[in-house]
Protein backbone atom coordinates (compact mmCIF):
# COMPACT_ATOMS: atom_id res chain seq x y z
CA UNK A 1 0.00 0.00 0.00
CA UNK A 2 1.06 3.45 -0.85
CA UNK A 3 0.27 6.54 0.69
CA UNK A 4 0.63 9.96 -1.02
CA UNK A 5 0.13 13.08 1.12
CA UNK A 6 -1.13 16.00 -0.92
CA UNK A 7 -2.15 18.63 1.62
CA UNK A 8 -3.96 18.99 4.38
CA UNK A 9 -5.98 16.09 4.81
CA UNK A 10 -6.60 15.10 1.35
CA UNK A 11 -4.41 11.88 0.64
CA UNK A 12 -4.66 9.37 -1.64
CA UNK A 13 -3.93 5.31 -0.62
CA UNK A 14 -3.11 3.38 -3.66
CA UNK A 15 -3.56 -0.19 -3.80
CA UNK A 16 -3.36 -3.10 -6.45
CA UNK A 17 -5.45 -1.55 -9.16
CA UNK A 18 -7.51 0.86 -6.88
CA UNK A 19 -6.88 4.33 -5.68
CA UNK A 20 -8.36 5.97 -3.65
CA UNK A 21 -9.06 9.41 -2.67
CA UNK A 22 -9.61 10.83 0.47
CA UNK A 23 -10.96 14.27 1.29
CA UNK A 24 -9.97 16.50 -1.78
CA UNK A 25 -9.26 19.79 -1.42
CA UNK A 26 -7.79 20.51 -5.20
CA UNK A 27 -8.11 24.55 -5.43
CA UNK A 28 -5.38 26.18 -5.74
CA UNK A 29 -4.44 28.72 -3.07
CA UNK A 30 -6.60 30.82 -1.75
CA UNK A 31 -9.74 29.66 -3.63
CA UNK A 32 -11.45 27.12 -1.10
CA UNK A 33 -12.79 29.39 0.77
CA UNK A 34 -12.61 33.02 2.99
CA UNK A 35 -9.90 32.65 6.18
CA UNK A 36 -11.87 30.63 8.90
CA UNK A 37 -10.18 33.68 11.70
CA UNK A 38 -10.38 37.26 11.43
CA UNK A 39 -8.78 37.66 14.92
CA UNK A 40 -6.84 34.78 16.61
CA UNK A 41 -4.79 33.79 13.02
CA UNK A 42 -3.59 35.90 10.37
CA UNK A 43 -6.66 36.52 7.76
CA UNK A 44 -5.67 33.97 4.80
CA UNK A 45 -7.96 32.84 2.18
CA UNK A 46 -7.64 29.21 2.13
CA UNK A 47 -5.78 27.03 1.02
CA UNK A 48 -2.69 29.10 2.16
CA UNK A 49 -0.37 26.92 0.39
CA UNK A 50 -0.87 25.73 -3.44
CA UNK A 51 -0.93 21.79 -4.18
CA UNK A 52 2.67 20.02 -4.44
CA UNK A 53 3.47 20.01 -8.50
CA UNK A 54 2.69 15.99 -8.56
CA UNK A 55 -0.83 15.86 -6.88
CA UNK A 56 -2.45 16.09 -9.83
CA UNK A 57 -1.05 13.25 -11.42
CA UNK A 58 -2.05 11.64 -8.81
CA UNK A 59 -5.13 12.76 -8.52
CA UNK A 60 -6.15 12.24 -12.00
CA UNK A 61 -5.23 7.86 -11.32
CA UNK A 62 -8.29 8.11 -8.72
CA UNK A 63 -11.22 4.98 -8.75
CA UNK A 64 -12.63 6.16 -5.67
CA UNK A 65 -13.18 8.14 -3.23
CA UNK A 66 -13.74 8.72 0.46
CA UNK A 67 -15.41 11.94 2.19
CA UNK A 68 -15.53 12.05 5.90
CA UNK A 69 -17.75 15.27 5.84
CA UNK A 70 -18.00 18.12 4.13
CA UNK A 71 -16.20 21.39 4.78
CA UNK A 72 -14.16 23.14 2.42
CA UNK A 73 -11.01 22.17 3.67
CA UNK A 74 -11.79 18.67 2.49
CA UNK A 75 -14.35 18.87 -0.42
CA UNK A 76 -13.93 21.81 -2.22
CA UNK A 77 -15.50 23.10 -5.67
CA UNK A 78 -12.73 22.20 -7.68
CA UNK A 79 -12.79 18.51 -6.03
CA UNK A 80 -16.47 18.65 -6.61
CA UNK A 81 -16.05 19.41 -10.28
CA UNK A 82 -13.03 16.39 -10.78
CA UNK A 83 -15.36 14.29 -8.40
CA UNK A 84 -18.81 15.13 -10.80
CA UNK A 85 -16.74 15.46 -14.53
CA UNK A 86 -15.26 12.01 -13.80
CA UNK A 87 -18.18 10.21 -11.87
CA UNK A 88 -16.21 8.67 -9.46
CA UNK A 89 -17.58 6.38 -6.89
CA UNK A 90 -17.68 7.91 -3.72
CA UNK A 91 -18.04 6.25 -0.56
CA UNK A 92 -19.12 8.78 2.63
CA UNK A 93 -21.74 8.92 5.80
CA UNK A 94 -25.14 7.84 5.17
CA UNK A 95 -25.46 11.31 6.63
CA UNK A 96 -24.35 13.13 3.80
CA UNK A 97 -25.53 11.24 0.96
CA UNK A 98 -28.52 13.21 0.22
CA UNK A 99 -26.14 16.77 -0.28
CA UNK A 100 -23.43 15.18 -2.07
CA UNK A 101 -26.48 13.48 -4.54
CA UNK A 102 -28.04 16.91 -4.95
CA UNK A 103 -24.42 18.12 -6.22
CA UNK A 104 -24.48 15.81 -9.22
CA UNK A 105 -21.54 13.31 -7.35
CA UNK A 106 -21.82 9.39 -8.00
CA UNK A 107 -22.03 8.23 -4.84
CA UNK A 108 -21.59 4.31 -4.89
CA UNK A 109 -21.73 3.61 -0.95
CA UNK A 110 -23.15 5.12 2.06
CA UNK A 111 -21.67 3.64 5.73
CA UNK A 112 -23.20 4.00 9.08
CA UNK A 113 -21.25 4.46 12.14
CA UNK A 114 -20.27 1.08 13.89
CA UNK A 115 -21.37 -1.15 10.74
CA UNK A 116 -18.92 -2.88 8.38
CA UNK A 117 -19.48 -2.50 5.22
CA UNK A 118 -17.87 -4.89 1.94
CA UNK A 119 -15.44 -2.50 0.53
CA UNK A 120 -12.64 -3.33 -2.53
CA UNK A 121 -12.85 -6.89 -1.12
CA UNK A 122 -12.26 -6.22 2.27
CA UNK A 123 -14.14 -4.02 4.98
CA UNK A 124 -14.79 -0.63 5.80
CA UNK A 125 -16.36 0.62 8.92
CA UNK A 126 -17.73 4.07 9.79
CA UNK A 127 -16.45 5.72 13.03
CA UNK A 128 -18.09 8.44 14.90
CA UNK A 129 -15.70 11.78 15.11
CA UNK A 130 -16.37 14.70 17.13
CA UNK A 131 -14.93 17.82 15.58
CA UNK A 132 -14.39 20.11 18.66
CA UNK A 133 -13.98 20.80 22.24
CA UNK A 134 -17.57 21.46 23.91
CA UNK A 135 -20.47 22.95 22.87
CA UNK A 136 -18.59 24.27 19.00
CA UNK A 137 -18.57 20.34 18.04
CA UNK A 138 -22.77 21.11 17.50
CA UNK A 139 -22.31 23.42 14.63
CA UNK A 140 -19.30 21.85 13.13
CA UNK A 141 -21.77 18.94 12.17
CA UNK A 142 -21.04 15.27 11.20
CA UNK A 143 -17.91 14.19 10.75
CA UNK A 144 -17.01 10.05 10.00
CA UNK A 145 -14.17 8.15 10.43
CA UNK A 146 -12.81 5.07 8.63
CA UNK A 147 -11.16 2.08 9.45
CA UNK A 148 -10.45 -0.13 6.29
CA UNK A 149 -9.39 -3.79 6.04
CA UNK A 150 -8.30 -4.03 2.28
CA UNK A 151 -6.95 -7.44 1.28
CA UNK A 152 -2.89 -7.98 1.70
CA UNK A 153 -2.88 -4.97 2.73
CA UNK A 154 -1.98 -3.34 6.21
CA UNK A 155 -4.98 -2.34 7.92
CA UNK A 156 -5.97 1.79 8.47
CA UNK A 157 -7.66 4.22 10.50
CA UNK A 158 -8.55 7.26 8.95
CA UNK A 159 -9.57 9.42 12.19
CA UNK A 160 -10.89 12.25 10.43
CA UNK A 161 -11.47 15.39 12.03
CA UNK A 162 -12.00 14.88 15.53
CA UNK A 163 -10.78 14.96 19.22
CA UNK A 164 -9.39 12.12 21.66
CA UNK A 165 -13.09 10.22 22.17
CA UNK A 166 -14.11 7.06 23.77
CA UNK A 167 -14.47 5.67 19.90
CA UNK A 168 -11.22 7.08 18.87
CA UNK A 169 -9.63 5.39 22.05
CA UNK A 170 -11.65 1.89 20.84
CA UNK A 171 -10.68 1.71 17.51
CA UNK A 172 -6.89 1.62 18.21
CA UNK A 173 -7.15 -0.68 21.44
CA UNK A 174 -9.59 -2.63 20.37
CA UNK A 175 -9.41 -2.84 16.33
CA UNK A 176 -5.49 -2.02 16.51
CA UNK A 177 -4.85 -0.58 13.15
CA UNK A 178 -1.26 -1.00 11.55
CA UNK A 179 -1.39 2.48 10.09
CA UNK A 180 -3.40 5.54 12.10
CA UNK A 181 -3.95 8.71 10.45
CA UNK A 182 -4.67 11.81 12.79
CA UNK A 183 -5.45 14.92 12.49
CA UNK A 184 -2.83 17.19 13.81
CA UNK A 185 -3.53 21.17 13.40
CA UNK A 186 -5.21 21.90 16.15
CA UNK A 187 -7.71 24.24 14.48
CA UNK A 188 -9.65 26.79 16.07
CA UNK A 189 -12.10 29.33 14.91
CA UNK A 190 -12.02 33.08 17.05
CA UNK A 191 -14.41 32.06 19.36
CA UNK A 192 -14.78 28.49 21.74
CA UNK A 193 -12.14 25.53 22.07
CA UNK A 194 -10.37 23.82 19.39
CA UNK A 195 -12.11 21.88 16.71
CA UNK A 196 -9.10 19.24 16.28
CA UNK A 197 -6.68 17.32 19.13
CA UNK A 198 -4.92 19.51 21.38
CA UNK A 199 -1.18 18.48 21.62
CA UNK A 200 -2.02 16.70 24.72
CA UNK A 201 -4.14 14.35 23.39
CA UNK A 202 -2.29 14.36 19.65
CA UNK A 203 0.26 12.43 21.92
CA UNK A 204 -2.35 10.19 23.88
CA UNK A 205 -3.40 9.15 20.01
CA UNK A 206 0.40 8.26 18.97
CA UNK A 207 1.05 6.58 22.34
CA UNK A 208 -2.14 4.44 22.22
CA UNK A 209 -2.13 3.62 18.37
CA UNK A 210 -0.67 0.15 18.41
CA UNK A 211 1.64 0.70 15.18
CA UNK A 212 2.63 3.23 12.72
CA UNK A 213 0.94 6.58 13.08
CA UNK A 214 1.06 9.45 9.60
CA UNK A 215 -0.01 13.43 10.98
CA UNK A 216 -1.82 15.34 8.97
CA UNK A 217 -3.99 18.62 8.32
CA UNK A 218 -0.65 21.00 8.83
CA UNK A 219 0.15 23.98 7.84
CA UNK A 220 -2.33 24.42 4.51
CA UNK A 221 -5.40 26.14 6.15
CA UNK A 222 -5.26 29.71 8.08
CA UNK A 223 -7.03 28.95 11.58
CA UNK A 224 -4.58 25.70 12.31
CA UNK A 225 -1.70 26.96 14.58
CA UNK A 226 0.36 23.81 15.08
CA UNK A 227 3.20 22.97 12.67
CA UNK A 228 4.74 19.98 11.57
CA UNK A 229 8.37 21.51 13.74
CA UNK A 230 6.09 21.92 16.80
CA UNK A 231 4.71 18.48 16.54
CA UNK A 232 8.22 17.28 15.72
CA UNK A 233 9.49 18.57 18.70
CA UNK A 234 6.65 17.00 20.78
CA UNK A 235 6.75 13.33 19.39
CA UNK A 236 10.43 13.61 19.91
CA UNK A 237 10.02 14.67 23.26
CA UNK A 238 8.35 11.24 24.31
CA UNK A 239 10.52 9.32 22.38
CA UNK A 240 8.57 8.17 19.57
CA UNK A 241 9.63 9.87 16.65
CA UNK A 242 10.31 6.26 15.01
CA UNK A 243 6.70 5.51 15.23
CA UNK A 244 5.14 8.73 13.39
CA UNK A 245 5.24 9.91 10.03
CA UNK A 246 4.56 13.95 9.50
CA UNK A 247 5.01 13.81 5.33
CA UNK A 248 5.49 17.02 3.40
CA UNK A 249 3.24 18.01 0.90
CA UNK A 250 3.41 15.72 -2.21
CA UNK A 251 5.32 12.65 -0.05
CA UNK A 252 4.70 9.02 -0.72
CA UNK A 253 5.49 6.46 1.72
CA UNK A 254 4.93 2.51 1.64
CA UNK A 255 3.05 0.72 3.82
Amino acid sequence: MKIHHLRNATMVIETGDKVILVDPMLGKKGTAGPTFTLFRFKPQRNPIVDLPSNAMDMVEKTTHCLLTHLHPDHLDKEAEYFLRSKQIPVICSIKDDATLIKKGLNVSQTIEYWITNPFLGGRILGIPAVHGYGFVAKPMGDVMGFYIELPNEKSIYLSADTIYTDDVHRVLTELKPEVAVVACGTAQLDVFQPLLMRMDDILKFVKNAPHKVIANHLEAVNHCPTTRQQLKVEVSKIGLSDKVFIPNDGETKMY
